[in-house]
This record gives structure tokens, sequence and C-alpha cells, in this order.
């Protein structure tokens, strides 16, 4: 698995239909069908191969090849790394139909995603409804851009699940605050330039009215990162601590104390992000494709009876759930909100990714247990599997989603 490789490309089911084509539209997809053909790479027209063919953009990355920091350019300077953000901030401007349109056209070629964000895919959705006028101008072109790799910093080794009882205080010194404390599970904090975090500015007040969200550089002096390792030998996580961190108040997002609005919305994002685990990616197999090529069978049929209904239930679920975001986001984008309707896309999504997992371990059989060697590329789906474990614990537990389903969509009482 990728982690949180997603907001870019649509998957196979990622397609809602044939769209009513305008003339307008008819016209929009020819153009960006020749300027995709003129400027994406031939490097990027093929599957991520590993996490390291994924480009995160920031002041200290790396990039792979000169095709993928020319695809990162172009796409960059399009607008189109963030398709249907506003063009003042540097996004693409493009309505539902056309960010639809666009992806449509990037799958055709089999094109990758130019920059995987979370500054795209998180942040800068709170930034555009909460941020002020020049924090906007300030963060979001260069997260576009990518010139800025964020991270989160919510949960806390004493406030996971119960996000809301977070303690780290920042005090108010009056032209800055001071952050002491520490965060945890931060996916990718030791690359991160920059975090976006909820901090504890009124310990009186009941837990969720005193918090604040803040943004920080993270070579600001007092912040000490820590990798955390999992049970995969590998992780993206890490532990951070701040002593006597000084944070500038402009970089203060929304009202005092009024956090938990923005983080319950910065949340909606991440989960729904998170549930895009259970599709499959663009130009990758399905478990069918899959199991055919390890298993074989006759006439172009699986052999495994058992095995067979396995995958043809888990690829009609991934379809109707791929359909489901999409019509989703159709509403949202008219004005619905999703609320905790993402809680739910969450908690199937990774669902689905833990049983694509499961099945690509019984088609391996015992080879697929493999740990090291060229033939196994070190492990990679042993690793895998045992990455999607975590799904269900980070951007909250299954347990939580369920209780948030619950509560919310179906009324059961508490």
């Amino acid at each position: 698995m990728i982690d949180f490789f997603v907001q870019n490309n649509t998957g196979p089911y990622g397609l809602s239909g044939a769209l009513l084509m305008s003339e307008e539209l008819i016209t929009f997809r020819a153009e960006v069908r020749d300027w995709l053909v003129e400027n994406c790479p031939e490097e990027m027209r093929s599957p991520l191969r590993s996490e390291k063919d994924a480009c995160w953009g920031g002041r200290n990355f790396t990039f792979q090849s000169e095709a993928q920091r020319l695809w990162l350019e172009r796409m960059g300077e399009k607008g189109w790394t963030a398709p249907a953000w506003p063009k003042e901030y540097g996004g693409g401007g493009l309505n539902r139909q056309q960010v639809k349109i666009l992806k449509q056209e990037m799958t055709r070629i089999n094109a990758r995603g130019a920059l995987y964000s979370f500054g795209i895919s998180m942040l800068g959705p709170a930034l555009l409804k909460y941020g002020n006028e020049e924090q906007k101008q300030k963060f979001l072109p260069s997260i576009v851009r990518g010139e800025i790799r964020w991270c989160q910093g919510y949960s806390e080794p004493n406030a996971g699940s119960d996000l809301a009882n977070l303690q780290a205080p920042a005090v108010d010194m009056g032209d800055r605050y001071i952050l002491n404390g520490s965060k945890i599970w931060t996916s990718y904090g030791d690359f991160g330039d920059w975090m976006f975090c909820l901090v504890r500015t009124d310990p009186e007040a009941t837990k969720h009215q005193g918090i604040s969200f803040m943004l920080f550089d993270m070579q600001t002096p007092g912040i000490t990162v820590k990798p955390i390792l999992l049970i995969s030998g590998r992780s993206p996580f890490c532990e951070v601590f701040f002593e006597d961190v000084k944070i500038p108040k402009d970089q203060q997002v929304g009202e005092l104390n009024k956090g938990w609005s923005i983080a319950k919305y910065l949340l909606t994002h991440e989960r729904e992000m998170i549930s895009w685990t259970g599709l499959s990616q663009s130009g990758t197999k399905s478990v069918g494709e899959t199991a055919m090529e390890t298993i074989g069978g006759s006439d172009g049929v699986l052999d495994d009876a058992f095995l067979r209904t396995d995958i043809a239930k888990f690829e009609a679920d991934e379809m109707a759930f791929a359909l489901t975001i999409e019509r989703a986001r159709d509403e949202v984008k008219a004005g619905v909100s999703l609320g905790a309707v993402s809680s739910w896309f969450k908690y199937f999504g990774t669902e689905l990714n833990k049983q694509r997992y499961n099945l690509l371990m019984d088609i391996g059989g015992s080879d697929a247990l493999a740990w090291t060697g060229e033939a196994s590329n070190d492990g990679k789906l042993a690793r895998d599997w045992l990455r999607t474990k975590g799904n269900s614990i980070e951007g909250g537990t299954s347990e939580i989603q369920l209780n948030i389903v619950a509560k919310h969509i179906l009324g059961l009482p508490g």
C-alpha cells in the first residue's frame, strides 16, 4: 500500500459515469487532453512502484528524476495540483465537472498525481474556510506549487481517540505564544516543513472550548522529532516534542479558543482522504487480475471457487463504495455538508483496504510471507498487509467512527 497517495487519482472505479457534455465541456476536454499529451512526461505515465516514486514536495524533497520535477512544476503552474481551488490562491479554478474531466483524462494516460500533500487534502480546505486573507495569500499558492510539506499535530499520548482532551499548552506572551508538550502519531513529521497543530490556549475552559489552531515552521527552535517504528518494520509516524517553541500571533488560524470547529472540519477531509486507501489506484492491477496471474484458471475463470467468490464480493463492494464517494463529492460541491458521512467513508474504506490485503496474502500463499530478498521486494506485500492494520487507528479509530455513525447518521441513543 502507498499511504494517502490518492487525492489526484480516481482509480478504476472512481468515475461516476459519462458526463452530459456541453459544447464548452467538450472543448475543455479536448484542451485538457492536448495539454496532458504535451506536458506529462512519459515517465510519469505509469503507476507508482513504491513510496519513493511519490512526489511530496517541500524544501527538503529530493526529486527521483527530472521528469518528476518537471511534472510538478507544470501542474503547479497550471494550478491543477489543486484544480478546484480558486485561481487567486494558485488553484485551477475549475468547476466540479471540469475537475472530473481532468481526472478522467489523467486516468486515461495513467498519469501519476503530480503532488501528494496534506496541505492539499487537509490544511488547504481549512484555510480556505477559516483563514484570513493574509494567511490564504501566504500559504495556499505555496501548497499548490509543492513548496511546503505539511504535517499534522493532533493526537497526544493521552489524547488519541478523545482528541478534545489534548493538553499541549500554548501560553500567550503578548506578541507570540510559547508552546510546550508533545504530539504523537504525526505522519511524516520527520519530513515536514511546517505543522498545523491543535494547542490548549485556555486550560480553564471546557475541553472543546479552550483549543486553538496554529501553524508553525518545524525548524523553529525547541522542536524535536522522533520516528516510531511499526510492526511492518517501517513507519511514517513520529512523536514530536515542544520545548518553549515560539509561535507568532499571526500564525493562529481562526478565533482564539475556537479551534475545535476547524479541527472537526479538517477531520472530515482527513477521513475522506484515508477512506480512499480502500480503492484501487489508477493503473494498478485488480485483485482478480493478480489472482489469475498468480494462481491461474481455466478459460479466464479462477479455479478456486471460494477465492473467486471472495474476490467478486470485494470488487463489487469496491465499485459501490467508489460510486458513493463520487456522489457525495458532487453533493458537497453543490453545498451539502459531508459531516458525519466522512466517518462512515473512513470506516468502510479502511475495512476494504484490509480485505484487499487479506485476499492478496491468500493469493500469494506462503510466498507472501517473505520478509526479505529481491524476489519479494524486501517483503513488500507482507509489510503492506501489516501496515493496513494501522488504517483503522489513524484518523480516528474504527470504534470511534462507528459511534459517530450510530449517533449522527442512524440517530441511535448515546
